[in-house]
């Protein structure tokens, strides 16, 4: 009886809800919350050029991740170095009710990157966005499958097709407190 009541009475408070905003609320944002959450702290590791004028550049990449204290997002901050040279390198992006996600990698399309113009959550270990600067479309993928490692790719459309263009495969290196070691 007790199944047949809730069979009858979830639908329809879903239903009452959706229109309000609160089912997004509910059900929706914790996978977004749990990644952007999951990729705050200290990442560094390498970077390649996957394609394009710069094929085959190696690059270390180190960010700093945060999340917004009122807004659910994230942002990656830092820089990367190739050689002697250093580009600061930085990506935000933040819910922006139904508009969804919105952001810029570098800065934007008005300074030497691209706006992030869309994009979900797939899961707590993946979030994918779409990139625009012009005619350039593309998407910046994260993914984070544990707690210490996350890879980014950044891919653009060439004849209905994506090519990735940038790929990183990042550490955590937060400071972690070592406790005794244990005599064998």
């Amino acid at each position: 009886m007790r199944s047949v009541i809730l069979s009858c009475v979830l639908p329809a408070t879903v239903a009452i809800a959706a229109p309000l905003g609160l089912v997004e609320k509910a059900f929706g944002a914790e996978p977004d919350k749990q990644f952007f959450h999951s990729v705050e702290g200290r990442w560094v590791g390498p970077g390649e050029i996957i394609a394009g004028k710069y094929k085959g550049t190696k690059f270390t990449c180190d960010f700093n991740g945060s999340t917004p204290d009122s807004q659910i997002g994230m942002t990656l901050d830092g820089n990367c170095r190739v050689g002697v040279f250093t580009q600061k390198m930085s990506a935000t992006v933040e819910r922006k009710g139904r508009d969804g996600y919105r952001g810029s990698f570098m800065g934007g399309s008005t300074g030497n990157g691209m706006d992030i113009v869309g994009g979900n959550v797939v899961d707590a270990q993946k979030v994918v966005f779409t990139i625009n600067r012009k005619q350039l479309n593309g998407v910046m993928q994260a993914r984070v499958p544990d707690d210490n490692s996350m890879t980014v790719t950044v891919a653009v459309r060439v004849d209905k097709q994506l090519v990735p263009v940038i790929g990183m495969s990042l550490k955590r290196v937060d400071s972690v407190e070592v406790g005794a070691i244990a005599k064998n």
